[in-house]
């Protein structure tokens, strides 16, 4: 049974550090892994993956080694685009995660593909709403993504983002609240619409 982390008596959920990654095409598709694994297994989700606590990688080097194995390319540090940090608080019951969310800059060309995690498919931005999403990724992450990029779609603002997945509803099931913590008020249209924090679902 995962721990209560609301309780101190049980034992800490783990802690992990991730980063995902945002390509596009010169057609301005975005690159999703429909993933064959968990987590989000079945769902469309960024590629990225855990940083190498081993090796001290940083969160740029693990984006770029991330790139590398699953779409095949080499990107430079440089095209590394810090767009948004993300903790998520009890994600699944299972563990805390903080996220790291990059944006290549520039187009990119990869071949449509299956890869051991799922397979490697492009979508317009409009489609996005009608994939099976996480429900963070649909609810929070997408939303702030397309409000921070709309002033400038090459080079979106900055946003951190806190999720706490614990939360219990009224109905006894699980909810999700979430704030933005930081954000680039310049950088972001249609920000003032979105909510800086929500309730329970």
């Amino acid at each position: 049974m995962p721990a209560d982390p609301t309780r101190p008596d049980t034992a800490p959920l783990p802690y992990k550090l991730a980063c995902l990654c945002d390509l596009r095409d010169r057609e301005g598709r975005v690159l999703l892994i429909r993933r064959s694994r968990s987590p989000n297994l079945g769902l469309c989700s960024p590629i990225g993956g855990k940083l190498d606590m081993h090796t001290g990688e940083s969160p740029a080097e693990c984006a770029q080694r991330e790139i590398r194995e699953e779409a095949g390319i080499e990107v430079s540090i440089d095209r590394l685009h810090l767009v948004g940090l993300i903790s998520e608080k009890a994600f699944e019951g299972k563990g805390h995660w903080l996220l790291f969310y990059y944006r290549v800059l520039g187009p990119v060309d990869v071949p449509s593909k299956a890869i051991p995690e799922g397979t490697l498919e492009w979508f317009r931005p409009e489609e996005i709403e009608t994939l099976p999403l996480p429900e963070t990724d649909r609810q929070i992450i997408w939303p702030l993504i397309r409000a921070h990029e709309a002033a400038n779609p090459d080079r979106p603002g900055f946003f951190a983002l806190h999720i706490d997945c614990s939360t219990i509803g009224p109905d006894g099931r699980p909810a999700m609240t979430w704030s933005v913590q930081q954000h680039d008020p310049l950088a972001a249209i249609g920000f003032s619409a979105l909510p800086r924090t929500n309730a329970p679902r």
